[in-house]
């Protein structure tokens, strides 16, 4: 197919332009600079040069593409919303494959699927309207797909990054929020990079958890990460006021107790997560 994707230069945009083109597809990806124009063309996809706002360049590319996959980090829920319009009306009945994430969820209480019921934290509330709207052209002819990924790791990693070498590196010890016993739901940027491919064969409407069936503890991340930045281990508790002060309502997110299952990615997709050691690739460094 021919598949127009947004944040191609990002993290999980280079992994999906990279199991698009192994699988066969063609790739166009939207490119707001020169930098991401050449890293995109690095990876052998042809640059459109432009940005999410830009909302007939996403219309046009869309409408020359066989389907679409939405990966580009919106600065607010109406500029995503906009954005996801303009593709899916270009895109029509081809597959238009829509980026949200699993923190929308809220603490899970046990192991759950997609349908468990949202309780986001305030800083992803926005995605429940945007969602909404884009599953909703299903019933219109279109073939809206969401995925909600996990906390993703391997490779360029930022996100977790992002957490622990801001409030612990600096002691010696890698932080977690209180005594680490809320699970993260972990998915390797691979393996989410292959359930976007698949999904481009999804049912109209489907949603799919992005993760990788295996959830550690905060504490037990926390320690693999000390393992890899040569800390030997050593972690160290914060409360979440501090990991507020230092990261603001990222810190909210962090704190979840999260357990999915893929079963649905694997039951409708055949797609299977391979990477399920993460605590091994986080001590790796």
């Amino acid at each position: 197919m021919n598949v127009f994707v947004t944040g191609g230069s990002g993290y999980i945009g280079k992994a999906v332009i990279g199991t698009l083109l192994r699988e066969g597809h063609t790739v166009r990806a939207l490119a707001r600079s020169e930098r991401s124009a050449s890293a995109v063309e690095a990876l052998g996809a042809a640059p459109v040069h432009g940005g999410l706002g830009d909302l007939s360049v996403l219309r046009d590319a869309s409408a020359r593409a066989e389907a679409v996959v939405h990966l580009a980090q919106a600065e607010s829920g109406d500029e995503d919303l906009a954005a996801a319009t303009a593709m899916q009306e270009g895109v029509g009945s081809g597959p238009y494959v829509h980026t949200g994430g699993t923190w929308v969820y809220g603490d899970t209480d046990g192991v759950v699927d997609e349908d468990a019921p949202w309780n986001p934290p305030p800083l992803v509330a926005w995605r429940r309207p945007v969602e909404d709207a884009v599953l909703a052209r299903a019933a219109a002819g279109g073939r809206p797909v969401v995925i909600r990924a996990g906390l993703l790791y391997g490779g360029a990693n930022r996100l977790i990054d992002l957490f622990y070498t801001q409030p612990g590196k600096r002691a010696g010890a890698v932080a977690h929020i209180g005594d680490g016993s809320a699970h993260w739901a972990l998915i390797h940027v691979d393996d989410l990079a292959e359930l976007y491919a698949a999904a481009l064969r999804a049912k109209p409407g489907a949603v799919y958890a992005g993760v990788g069936g295996v959830a550690p503890t905060a504490a037990q991340v926390a320690a693999a990460v000390s393992r890899g930045a040569g800390l030997g281990g050593r972690t160290r508790s914060i409360t979440l006021e501090q990991a507020r002060e230092e990261m603001g309502g990222v810190a909210d997110a962090f704190a979840l107790d999260q357990r999915f299952t893929p079963a649905r990615a694997r039951d409708e997709l055949g797609w299977r997560p391979t990477r399920t050691d993460p605590l091994a690739v986080l001590a790796e460094g």
